[in-house]
């Protein structure tokens, strides 16, 4: 089975066939059936056919069961409508011409390097699993498109403040959350922004009911299916494994004493309430080292006045003096074209080498310290270095605020992302024909 990372984790769901020219008749009308008008666009029922089949397999191979099919039907109608929503709008703010050939053939070399393959190997191995090379490529367009929209419109708008990080902080320095690996999933109902108090507690009543049949031994996946809002929903609400760290802070003080296997209370966020199952938990590594180096380096860069053989030339000119004695500071301020470092005497400070080009990194692996390198090349220009000291450095704290800028962001994502949908929604155009 071909292994797909977490970007393209949900392509086949959303995989859907161009609409080209065998589509129509000779009068210009479409052969396929529509399922469902949205504002200048259509979803067509092969689009609708085909993701009700790639589920329906899927949970057989899984055996979850899935809602009755009036229902499953409306999800997976929904699902679509929402996808031409956002492709839509993508298209109109020129999101859809930045997705290149070139970015798209990215993402398939991580998945043929995931698989341990060549990346011309990558359609028989799709094959042998029964999926067309040209459809997951588009699938893969659309869900890229997807990602970067959101990223845009969602997740650029969410602003993390100092003093959100202090508290994260603060509550995680003992918390047994953070020390372990979880494997959750998740079941949402949403609260509209205009719900009134009767239809507010109408949701809570539902999640009761929810809660009340998981404790007597329903499946969570089937109940997940059919009643959650979130965007994994037909896929059982599973969220995967997620560090301790980056673990949602709204989830943070349910999980606390829950172990494998067990859900939580339903509970109440902002604009939605959550029913939580921990599908596993493993232990995790809390404290964290790195190797780092402190660099100076010297660059001259090629450009329409001086060739690659000349700008070689002044950096080798300039090791000739630095060796004979004068300040390698000095001549950085005076010949380097990096701007970050120059007037710092060429000093890039403390840092992993694997943050660098690949050539400036293997270089600096290499030098030994207080030793300038030969001249050497990088997509840059030419370089030349100097190891000035090395270290192991204890980045726990670090990864600590790193990670709870993640999961303040992770925390507010989903709703926040809810609600943009949503919002969409409400003002699109949309007539079914399912």
């Amino acid at each position: 089975m071909l292994k797909i990372n977490t970007l393209c984790a949900v392509v086949a769901l959303v995989a859907a066939p161009v609409v080209v020219a065998d589509n129509l008749s000779e009068t210009g009308e479409f052969l396929d059936g529509v399922a469902a008008i949205v504002n200048e666009g259509v979803v067509l029922k092969s689009q609708f056919d085909k993701q009700l089949a790639t589920i329906r397999t899927r949970a057989a191979e899984q055996g979850m069961q899935l809602p009755p099919d009036d229902l499953l039907n409306e999800q997976v109608l929904e699902r679509l409508i929402v996808t031409e929503i956002q492709l839509q709008r993508a298209e109109r703010i020129g999101l859809t011409s930045q997705i290149s050939d070139q970015y798209i053939n990215v993402s398939l070399q991580r998945i043929a390097d995931q698989n341990g393959i060549r990346f011309e190997d990558l359609p028989a191995m799709l094959a042998a699993d029964g999926i067309e090379y040209a459809d997951f490529r588009e699938s893969l367009r659309e869900e890229l498109t997807l990602n970067e929209l959101k990223g845009i419109e969602v997740l650029r708008n969410i602003h993390v403040s100092e003093r959100e990080i202090e508290q994260c902080i603060i509550d995680l320095e003992n918390n047994v959350v953070v020390n372990s690996d979880w494997e959750l999933s998740h079941i949402l109902l949403t609260i509209d922004e205009s719900a009134n108090a009767e239809a507010v507690a109408a949701i809570q009543q539902s999640a009761d009911e929810i809660h009340a049949r998981l404790q007597d031994g329903a499946d969570f996946r089937e109940l997940a299916a059919r009643y959650s809002g979130g965007p994994t929903a037909l896929e059982g609400g599973s969220l995967g494994w997620l560090n301790g760290q980056q673990v949602p802070s709204i989830f943070t003080d349910v999980l606390q004493g829950m172990k494998a296997g067990d859900v939580s209370k339903p509970f109440r966020t902002s604009n939605s309430i959550h029913i939580v199952k921990v599908d596993s938990l493993r232990s995790a590594v809390e404290h964290s080292e790195i190797n780092q180096s402190r660099i100076r380096h010297i660059l001259v860069s090629p450009n329409e006045i001086i060739d690659d053989a000349t700008a070689k030339q002044r950096l080798e000119d300039a090791l000739k003096k630095i060796r004979d004695g004068e300040d390698f500071a000095e001549h950085a301020k005076l010949l380097s074209n990096d701007p970050g470092s120059a007037n710092l005497g060429g000093d890039l400070g403390w840092a992993q080498t694997d943050t660098y080009a690949e050539e400036f990194e293997a270089t600096a692996d290499a030098a030994e310290v207080g030793v300038i390198s030969e001249p050497f090349r990088t997509q840059f220009g030419w370089h030349i270095l100097e190891v000035l000291e090395r270290r192991v450095y204890d980045n726990t704290e670090e990864i600590k605020e790193r990670n709870c800028v993640a999961r303040i962001r992770n925390s507010k994502q989903e709703e926040e992302t809810l609600l943009w949908l949503q919002r969409m929604r409400d003002e699109a155009f949309v007539h079914s024909r399912i």
